[in-house]
């Protein structure tokens, strides 16, 4: 059993755009193992746009880091139900070890040819999201139009993928790079896609001059009011992010200014967290591995290596530098 282990933490609350100044790598003490519980080397930590809000707050230091979503492997075992070997999911992050019970944990049980990562993106928190929000929220309909804002990030890109399956008609995405937008275009398979620096409206027009019936909001502010002009009457929209007001929460953008077009068009907007939805795991299992074994679904993610480059990682992807789900690889060995 190793003696200590390395983690992230948070020193102090960010003004604005959060900075590495924010963070401290720290060695911790890993304690003797009790009866129940066992030690976790951590493989894969994910790094996501909710924790620039948990900055804010009081509650993300969990374990000997950061909460957030993990993938390791037990390496010392008190716990009969997860012996040594056992990979597992926790949200016990950014740290290189983690002390947890069974409770804690949920056991992956890897399907043949799908890469260990993508249990923390498309198959996990990432396109579980994507799931939920076009199939439970928006209730996408074979042949309908769909936009997605923030396109090539890690939700956006498994909402593209997911949309398709359920038999959208035409998949339109924004993002902020050409680089992103033939991206989306030729490797994920959306008909069309705009970078939003050039304006919103006006793109979303061309793209879809008849309009649209599913918005997947990933951004909020001036994408949420274009999106709103675009809709078709009983259009519905899919809250699951704001990207545009987290580094700002005190001072949000304005709310669009065709806000009334909702009761006008009787369209539906619904806010939802993945947390609520997590029955929905099977059912997206089913549908994207035997996909993802053909080659049909893209696993598409960023990867950065070293506990030591989490932050980078994380602040990157804040900046938009990542394309799909953003990972940090800690540890070698991470193969069959």
């Amino acid at each position: 059993m190793p003696e200590t282990a390395t983690a992230v933490r948070q020193v102090r609350r960010p003004e604005g755009a959060p900075r590495p100044e924010d963070f401290e790598l720290v060695e911790v003490e890993i304690p003797a193992l009790e009866a129940g519980q066992v030690l976790v080397r951590n493989l894969f930590l994910s790094v996501d746009p909710y924790h620039r809000e948990l900055m804010d707050s009081e509650g993300w230091r969990k374990g000997f880091g950061l909460e957030g979503g993990s993938l390791g492997r037990v390496v010392a075992s008190r716990e009969p139900l997860l012996p040594r070997g056992t990979i597992v999911h926790h949200r016990h992050g950014w740290s290189s070890h983690a002390v947890l019970t069974a409770g804690e944990v949920r056991e992956i049980e890897r399907a043949a040819g799908v890469p260990l990562s993508t249990y923390l993106g498309l198959l996990g928190g990432t396109g579980l999201t994507a799931y939920v929000g076009l199939q439970r929220i928006a209730r996408l309909l074979p042949g309908e139009d769909v936009f997605i804002s923030g396109a090539a990030g890690a939700v956006g890109s498994a909402a593209g993928q997911i949309a398709r399956i359920l038999g959208a008609r035409r998949i339109v995405g924004s993002a902020g790079s050409p680089a992103k937008i033939k991206h989306l275009t030729d490797r994920l398979g959306f008909d069309a896609a705009f970078d939003y620096h050039d304006g919103i409206a006006g793109q979303l027009t061309r793209a879809l001059p008849r309009g649209i019936d599913v918005y997947f909001d990933n951004v909020g502010g001036d994408h949420l009011e274009a999106a709103i002009g675009a809709l078709r009457r009983f259009g519905r929209i899919a809250w699951c992010g704001a990207v545009a007001q987290y580094n700002n929460p005190e001072e949000p953008p304005p709310a669009p200014r065709n806000l009334y077009d909702v009761v006008g068009k009787s369209l539906r907007m619904e806010g939802f967290q993945v947390g609520n939805h997590l029955d929905a795991r099977e059912e997206l299992g089913a549908l994207l591995i035997p996909r993802i074994q053909a080659g049909d679904v893209q696993v598409d993610e960023t990867v950065t290596e070293g506990i030591e480059h989490t932050v980078d990682a994380f602040l990157g992807m804040l900046r938009g530098e990542n394309i799909g789900k953003a990972v940090v690889q800690l540890a070698d060995g991470v193969g069959d």
